[in-house]
This record gives C-alpha cells, structure tokens and sequence, in this order.
C-alpha cells in the first residue's frame, strides 16, 4: 500500500511553460528553534539520479533566501543542515513562498506561483487520503494483533476502497488541471507504474494543454508513449495462440538464420545469455529435453542477448547447447528481444510445428511434461 500512497518528491521532471525571463525568489521561512547561518541547500536531480547542489543560503531569524534565473520551471528540493527530509519546490518565474515546521519539512506550504499553487493544493488533497489510509493501516495491524478476522476483512476492503479512491483522485486532477507540470508528473508516474492502461495514459496526455505538450517532459511521455504502445502491440503478436512473428539473425557462424528455417514438430525459441545466471543454471534442463525430444521433432533456437561474441559462443560450448543459435551481440537492444516484448531472460516460447506459439516460459520439469505431451 505505501507504495501507491508515496511522496512526491520520488518524481523528476523538467518542464518549460513560460518563456519569460524575469527569475524566481524563493522566500522561505522556517519555525521551530533553528540557528541563525544553519546551511540551507537547493538541489536538483543530476544526469545519473543523484542530487546535485545548486546553490546554498544561510538561515537568519528563521528566514532565508534563493533567487535566480528560472528558465524553464523545474522541480528541485530544499535540504536544511542537520534535518532530516526536504522541500519540494518548483523553480519558476516569480517570487515562490515557502514555509514549513523545521521537523515537518515535507509538509512545507507553496505559495505564490501558479505551478507551486497547484503543486501545493494537490499535496494537500493527497495527504487527506493518505492520512486515511494511515488510519486504516494501524487498525489493520491492531486487528491482526488480535486476530480479530471480521475486522481484519472489513479494514482490507476500507484499503482497497481508498487505493482505489486515491488511484481516481489523480486521474481527476490531472484531466482538471491540464496546464500543469503536477498533471504531466502524474501521467509520468501513472505510466511508470502501469497501473494505468495504455488507452487511458494517450487521453490523459491527448487532454493536456499545448503549451505543457511543449514541455520536456511531456515531449519524453510522448515519446515512451509511443514505445509502449508498439510494446502492448508486440505483447498480443506474442501472446499463446498467436502466430509466432518470424525473424532472423546470425548464427555463430555469421551465416543468417530464420526461425521459419528452424521449426520442428515442436519449437523453442529461448532467450538466454552468458552473463544470465538463472540462463545458465537451466540450461542443463533444456539439454536434457532437447537430448531426450530431439529426434521425436523437437528443435530449439537459442537467442542470446550478449554484449560479446566471444561471451555467446564460449557459453554454448561450455553449456553443451547443440541447437541452432542466433544473436545480433545487442543485449535488450535486440531487435528480436524487442519482437517479441523480452524485457527479462531467461525468457521462452514453445510453437507448434505451424509456429503457433503454445506455451511461455516453462523450465524445469514444466517444459518436459509440455513437450511431451504435444510429441505424443
């Protein structure tokens, strides 16, 4: 449950909705008993995730100070010396109002400009329910202490309902808000997540305004969009009872293969690798069925996902693997992998003898028991 109810200061993004360049002030206040010159930091996410500083200010009579250029508005984070969490802010054109208690600081209040009011009115709405489901969570753990069983499915149910609650309260904000950088965050993570249907994620974005579909960010999403719309498409040309999609590539040798060359009476079309340790620790499973089935109609085309040639080709010697072999030496870039919606190995599909793929990802004793019983 936590995980649907997380803060916001998990998200990254930078956006750009306004081409003035007047700057921004960040006015900032802090009660509770602080020192006057504690550090306060403004940070921002750097290329490899990591926050990265951007400027410091120091702390007098409880107030302090950040201005600059805005640029295109960006999502940073305050950090006071010694506190533990932070503040989200959005640097923007204009002067932004920050206030927070210095032992609540992810609750500070943004005022002052539009991106930051919006900003603040949906952590507020957001915080409603989590706090609820807060409620909720200490009872379900009060009732399972006593295991107080009615109880227990009432309060999972109350859970269920506020998820499902929560989950609707930003789909709403969002389609409310369509000038917003917090509606395209929302987007962002509802896509991340995919908690959310592709079909629901294009109206989402279809309905924000066209000065935010400018924005960098949004640009991404349009992008990944596209991406994960050729990937739900891939997903149904892969799914049991579908036509597996031909390919191919070179083999160890350099010489081109299809799989359409390569069908039996049975096919198993393995995506593996020699960096794959889960690959490795099953590949004396598969010898032991391609031994056994080999010659009852049994073919195997093993598609490696290796950085290196050499990787591939000493695995398979080492490993025994005396079936047909292709790879494009591409890692999850190949262009099979992507085909075939592989985004984890090892990873198989088991065909027919007219390339109708019958099973997926079965190892172990589950792949001889199928294999079997199709050759009999």
């Amino acid at each position: 449950m936590k995980k649907v109810f997380i803060s916001f200061c998990a998200l990254i993004a930078i956006v750009s909705c306004s081409d003035k360049k007047d700057g921004f002030t960040i006015a900032g206040t802090l009660t509770g008993d602080l020192e006057n010159d504690t550090k306060v930091f403004l940070r921002k996410m750097g290329e490899e995730r990591q926050l990265v500083d951007v400027d410091t200010a120091l702390v007098q009579n409880g107030k302090f100070t950040f201005t600059g250029e805005a640029g295109a508005p960006e999502l940073q984070y305050v950090f006071v010396d010694k506190l533990p969490g932070n503040m989200v802010v959005i640097i923007e054109d204009g002067e932004i109002q920050l206030s927070a208690q210095k032992d609540s600081l992810g609750l500070a209040k943004l005022e002052g400009t539009p991106q930051n009011e919006l900003f603040s009115d949906y952590m507020e709405e957001s915080l409603a329910i989590s706090q609820r489901a807060q409620s909720v969570q200490g009872d379900l753990q009060s009732a399972a202490m006593k295991k107080d069983t009615v109880l227990i499915n009432s309060l999972r149910d109350e859970m269920m309902e506020l998820q499902e609650e929560y989950k609707n309260f930003e789909l709403d904000y969002i389609k409310d808000n369509p000038t917003g950088l917090i509606s395209v965050l929302l987007i962002d993570r509802a896509m991340a997540s995919r908690m959310v249907a592709t079909e629901k994620i294009q109206e989402l974005y279809d309905g924000l305004s066209p000065e935010i579909k400018e924005t960098t960010i949004a640009k991404d999403i349009f992008k990944n969009l596209e991406a994960l719309k050729a990937k739900d498409e891939n997903a149904k040309n892969t799914a049991v009872g579908a036509k597996a999609p031909n390919f191919s590539a070179p083999t160890p040798s350099g010489e081109e293969l299809a799989l359409n060359d390569a069908l039996g009476k049975i096919t198993l079309v393995d995506f593996w690798a020699a960096w794959c340790k889960p690959c490795r620790a099953e590949n004396p499973n598969i010898v032991k069925v391609y031994k056994k089935y080999h010659e009852k109609g049994l073919n195997i085309i093993g598609v490696s996902l290796d950085k290196k040639a050499e990787d591939w080709k000493k695995a398979i010697e080492d490993d025994g693997l005396t079936w047909n072999h292709v790879s494009n030496i591409a890692y999850f870039d190949d262009a099979i992998a992507k085909l075939y919606n592989v985004d984890a190995i090892p990873a198989a599909f088991l065909l027919d003898e007219n390339g109708v793929i019958v099973a997926k990802n079965l190892r172990g004793p589950a792949l001889e028991q199928k294999v079997a019983e199709l050759l009999q």
